[in-house]
């Protein structure tokens, strides 16, 4: 590849590292991309790809073909996570990353299915972090937090394909193409290990629902230096109805705390919100005003 200069290098090498491994999948639903994360067949896509389906198909650019089973989908991750029949001829599975570790304007690599033709790679950058996504599942009010803003080009079937660093690590499962330009993908990090672990076990994740929607934000100089804090979680939208709304927290508050520990980002908040946080009283320390405000809600199931 001496012809190549750096970039396309790697581009290149990472394209050849990913492509075999990242499959077409095909549902009753529709189709879209998987990411094989196992050596025993087990595959990460996004549950809009699967929607209520059981089973489907995987296909591989090397001709390789297995049926698989859905064994859970998690539709507040987007995440869904599926089965080989039969493991035994795939191809190895992908390095996971850490898309805690992203920064903008760093170069990643997508590798999916767009509109059936396999194997299709683009590259682009980090465009932001921490965005805010509204699910598919028709459910009103519900997002995925703190997904990877990118412009690398996404299209349908690109969904559940990877989204990877220059090292070819899997930091990312692409999920939408929210316009020209503007791709989305739901990071690789501790609490999607933790919800596809779940899924795995259990073929569902119960969540603790709070109904919040919310962006980093700098905290002011003055209680910056007051309380040791850089930044904290802006309230864009408090959900009418949800616990939160009913504890008092609006739309503008900036969240500092969450059950008694720092909040700098959706997945702060996330990280709290599974199966044993429901039916709990959870304090929250919220800026507001200038004021410091402290309320108590008490997450639902999220259903």
């Amino acid at each position: 590849m001496d012809e190549l200069d750096s970039y396309s290098r790697t581009v290149s090498a990472v394209a050849a590292e990913l492509t075999g491994r990242v499959a077409a999948i095909r549902t009753g639903r529709g189709s879209g991309s998987a990411v094989l994360v196992d050596a025993d067949g087990v595959l990460v896509t996004n549950a809009h790809v699967v929607g209520d389906a059981r089973r489907g198909r995987a296909d591989f650019v090397d001709g390789t073909q297995t049926d698989v089973t859905v064994v859970g989908t998690d539709p507040l991750s987007d995440l869904a996570v599926l089965r080989a029949v039969d493991p035994g001829d795939l191809p190895p599975p992908v390095q996971l990353g850490d898309a805690d570790q992203l920064v903008v304007g760093q170069l990643v690599v997508a590798v999916g299915n767009p509109l059936g033709l396999a194997g299709s790679v683009t590259a682009g950058v980090v465009s932001a972090l921490g965005r805010a996504l509204p699910t598919r599942s028709g459910s009103a009010g519900r997002v995925v937090e703190d997904v990877i803003q990118t412009d690398a080009a996404l299209n349908p079937g690109n969904s559940g394909g990877a989204l990877a660093d220059s090292h070819a690590r899997v930091v990312g499962i692409n999920t939408a193409v929210a316009g020209v330009g503007l791709g989305l993908a739901v990071p690789v990090n501790a609490t999607t290990r933790q919800i596809v672990a779940t899924l795995l076990a259990d073929g569902r994740v119960r969540r603790a629902y709070l109904g919040v929607v919310g962006a980093p934000a700098p905290v002011p100089a003055s209680v910056a230096e007051r309380y040791s804090r850089r930044s904290g979680l802006r309230l864009v939208e408090v959900i009418g109805g949800s616990p939160a709304a009913h504890a008092g927290l609006r739309a503008g508050d900036l969240v500092l705390d969450v059950g008694r520990r720092p909040v700098q980002d959706a997945q702060g908040i996330q990280r709290q919100l599974f199966g044993d946080a429901i039916g709990v009283p959870l304090p929250v320390t919220v800026l507001r005003n200038g004021a410091m405000v402290d309320v108590v809600a008490v997450p639902t199931e999220l259903r």
